[in-house]
């Protein structure tokens, strides 16, 4: 099963609950806790805390790797897959949309050319992300319409796909039908007022727990030279506060009202699909219903493997690359 949701909605306590009734495991969707040293700041389970419940696709990365979904895609698959093979449940948890998408539904990854992407991105730099989703407005305007102008990132990966494969983005997009392994998707939310109150509370905490430390020791490993962790939420704007652009009051103030933006996509983009079962994460009975929507859907004929079908659909994800 899948456990989905906006940020700070309590997915990973319900996760942790779920694994221990269902004799599960945990497999995580959350891109930037793919990072070693990334823990304050994510909000990542501490080891001590995780009930003795193997946990995979946790501190895979170096701060200087770059996060792709490709990679994720096939090392998550494995995951899923060995722990299936051996009896157990995977317990899906995260709320990294693409990810997400890569890991239920099918999606196959165009090729991709190390010198074509390198030219435009010596472009980005050159000329600017404006001038070159321009170009991309030219030559695939369905993509030009739904990146947005200011992701620099996905405009040059879609302008690479159109070059490499002489066909519009739109073609590589995931195609979402009945999910791999027939995964039962829930996906849990709070009132919008509660959910602002926990993103407040938690980044203060954060901050409180040493996520500026945190940063400090993640620079001398790297940080900075990376493409994907150094763009997180929280992470992003402590180094901003250290470059001397706002202080660390401003900094937690911006990175709440960046989770608060996040939280707005992720709602955006689960709210479209039809397969999630929504549960309210504030019902004292939650572990329940969350049990209880698995036994409703189970099957006696799971076929497993990737699925497919149906609508595309594709976006930005924050500090992610599809490739």
């Amino acid at each position: 099963m899948a456990v989905i949701g906006p940020t700070a909605s309590g997915k990973s306590a319900l996760a942790l609950s779920l694994a221990e009734e269902l004799d599960g495991e945990i497999v995580n969707v959350d891109a930037m806790q793919q990072y070693r040293g990334m823990d304050v700041g994510t909000a990542k389970t501490p080891v001590a805390e995780r009930r003795g419940i193997p946990h995979h696709q946790f501190d895979v990365l170096d701060v200087t790797e770059t996060a792709t979904v490709a990679r994720y895609q096939a090392a998550a698959r494995r995951d899923v897959e060995d722990i299936r093979a051996r009896g157990r449940r995977p317990v899906i948890v995260g709320g990294s949309m693409m990810y997400i998408q890569a890991l239920l539904d099918d999606w196959q990854f165009p090729a991709t050319d190390p010198a074509v992407r390198d030219r435009y991105e010596r472009q980005l730099a050159a000329d600017g992300v404006a001038a070159l989703h321009r170009r991309l407005a030219e030559v695939d305007p369905q993509a030009a319409a739904t990146i947005l102008p200011t992701d620099g990132r996905r405009v040059v990966r879609a302008l690479e796909v159109v070059e490499v494969t002489g066909r519009p983005f739109a073609a590589s997009a995931p195609v979402r039908g009945r999910p791999a392994w027939d995964t039962v998707i829930v996906a849990v939310d709070r009132d919008t007022a509660e959910l602002d109150q926990r993103i407040a509370d938690r980044t203060r905490q954060m901050f409180a727990d040493g996520l500026v430390d945190e940063v400090r020791g993640l620079v001398d490993a790297g940080l900075r030279d990376g493409l994907t962790a150094v763009r997180a939420i929280g992470y992003s704007q402590v180094l901003a506060a250290m470059a001397g652009d706002h202080d660390l009051a401003a900094a937690e103030e911006l990175t709440a009202a960046g989770t608060r933006r996040y939280v707005r996509r992720q709602r955006s983009w689960f709210r479209r699909d039809d397969r999630i079962v929504w549960l309210d994460a504030a019902r004292p009975d939650l572990t329940g219903a969350a049990i209880a929507a698995v036994r409703r859907s189970e099957t006696p004929n799971s076929t497993g493997g990737p699925a497919g079908s149906a609508t595309a659909t594709y976006d930005s994800e924050t500090g992610a690359r599809d490739r």
